[in-house]
């Protein structure tokens, strides 16, 4: 007969003779399914922590191994929990506890700080495990009701901390393997396809990862799709690494655009004839378009090394592109003050010892930085010299006349008279700050002479803006010839002088009369 039936007719007898010790033995041996006791949990102190798994289903724990499982992290089985927390101290231990059938009896010792030993054997068909403090030996540890209580409530406040942290936090040991990992790591594994199974699944690239400073990584799946860029941070802890990987799309998508604007920037300074020159905070060169190399005679690789702006300045000296000031530190001053914002901008004409004149302006912005715009305006300052020249010229010639002449804009602006004018008139309209209009002048003209038709006609004519010419007599008897010539653009001249001189159109300088 099978031990099992003996053992259950055992029982039968024993309990219908009233024969309580045949009854106990025999049921002793059934729940014992024929094994010794040290085999199942009986003989395990309710300190002790044991557990006795059916393959991976939990068949029996303690109270201690209970609430280790309790207290994991991990989701899965008791079995995954339990092989999750003792894998940083026993490496492949999912695998050696599977393998104690072939085995045989398990006895390892754990590393680290809080070091364990574990105890497992298997038993027909059931694996025994047993945890054991290697550093308590023996000792009983107490704790008083205060001191558990913040305990506990620290440990919930760290994993709910852990758990809800918007960023992927995990550890790995000396192998590379992660042994632990919160809740958006496994979320993010989940995402990837990943199986959570044990060791845990690893996200990034082994290689890519270093200990020290801050790292830019880009996570993929298995099929090489990419699915975000993470800014990794790691912590050396003993023989593990603790992993922080803060989410950074935002930061590259910024990073792209900003890199993007300064390029569509380069590209359209770089064909302005005006050499730009842009400063960050810190002072260095951060941006250029090549008329800055061409007009400054400084080269590429100079500017391309970022100089400070003292470095920039101190260079176009040595080249003689800057005016030799005498001063230099009062006019470096000048920078200096723009750079601390000075309210105002920069503006200032260099004339250089080669001739060349350039225009040089600064203007600082909100954010510290400051911009350099420097233009040749060599061609526009000859250009306006000659122009000057030119009409001081004209002026001689019309000061040298003995006729009295004064010429108008298309507007009836006075824009040009001679002495003889000033003479004649007691009047000079260059010396007055503001505009003076003909009919001011007119008014001026008919005060100063006696009454005549010539001063009814006059206006007349000279809307007409043609050749035309009259004799009007001044209040001290003065006989004059006033004289009206159109000129090029719509501007007219009159011109006074005595009846009897010859004027501008005896000497052939203007047309027939009308």
């Amino acid at each position: 007969m099978p031990q099992d039936g003996l053992t259950l007719a055992l029982v039968l007898i024993g309990t219908s003779m009233g024969s309580a010790l045949v009854a106990t033995v025999a049921l002793y041996l059934l729940l014992g399914r024929g094994r010794p006791a040290e085999s199942g949990l009986f003989d395990a102190a309710e300190d002790d922590t044991v557990f006795l798994f059916d393959g991976e289903r939990l068949v029996d724990a303690t109270a201690p191994a209970r609430a280790l499982l309790a207290a994991s992290t991990v989701e899965g089985t008791p079995w995954a929990q339990l092989v999750a927390y003792l894998a940083p101290q026993f490496p492949d231990i999912g695998a050696r506890l599977a393998a104690l059938k072939d085995s045989g009896p398990l006895t390892c010792n754990g590393k680290g700080a809080d070091r364990l030993d574990l105890l497992a054997e298997w038993r027909d068909g059931l694996v025994r495990v047993t945890l054991l403090d290697a550093e308590a030996d023996g000792q009983v540890v107490t704790l008083d009701a205060m001191s558990y209580r913040a305990t506990t409530e620290e440990l919930v406040t760290l994993r709910a901390t852990m758990e809800h942290a918007p960023i992927l936090a995990w550890r790995e040991d000396g192998e590379g393997s992660v042994i632990w990992a919160n809740r958006a790591y496994l979320v993010q594994a989940t995402r990837r396809g990943e199986a959570l199974r044990w060791p845990l699944p690893v996200l990034f690239a082994p290689e890519r990862r270093r200990t020290g400073s801050a790292q830019r990584l880009q996570l993929t799946n298995p099929g090489g799709e990419k699915q975000g860029w993470y800014d990794c941070h790691c912590i050396a802890l003993d023989q593990d690494r603790l992993f922080f990987a803060m989410p950074a799309d935002a930061t590259v998508q910024a990073e792209s655009a900003h890199r993007s604007f300064m390029q569509t920037l380069g590209k359209t300074f770089a064909h302005l004839p005006v050499g730009l020159a842009i400063f960050d905070r810190q002072r260095r060169l951060q941006l250029f378009n090549p008329a800055l190399t061409d007009l400054t005679s400084l080269g590429a690789e100079f500017l391309s090394a970022r100089p400070t702006l003292a470095a920039f300045l101190d260079q176009l000296r040595d080249r003689q592109m800057l005016p030799e000031p005498r001063d230099y530190k009062s006019w470096r001053q000048q920078f200096t003050e723009m750079e601390h914002g000075t309210p105002g901008n920069y503006e200032e004409t260099w004339m250089l010892p080669s001739g060349q004149t350039y225009r040089v302006s600064g203007r600082p912005h909100a954010d510290g930085a400051v911009a350099f715009l420097v233009e040749d305006i060599s061609a526009e300052i000859t250009l306006t010299r000659r122009f000057r020249a030119e009409l001081e010229t004209g002026q001689a010639v019309l000061d040298a006349l003995e006729e009295a002449i004064v010429v108008f804009s298309p507007a009836g602006v006075v824009t040009m008279s001679n002495r003889a004018y000033a003479r004649l008139w007691n009047s000079d309209p260059a010396a007055t700050l503001g505009e003076v209009g003909l009919p001011a002048v007119l008014r001026q003209w008919q005060d100063a002479c006696r009454p005549d038709p010539v001063w009814a006609e006059l206006p007349r004519r000279i809307s007409a803006r043609a050749d035309w010419s009259g004799s009007v007599t001044m209040c001290d008897g003065r006989a004059l010839t006033c004289r009206l010539a159109p000129l090029v653009g719509g501007g007219l001249m009159i011109g006074f002088r005595p009846a009897t001189a010859p004027g501008l159109r005896d000497l052939g300088l203007v047309g027939a009369s009308a």
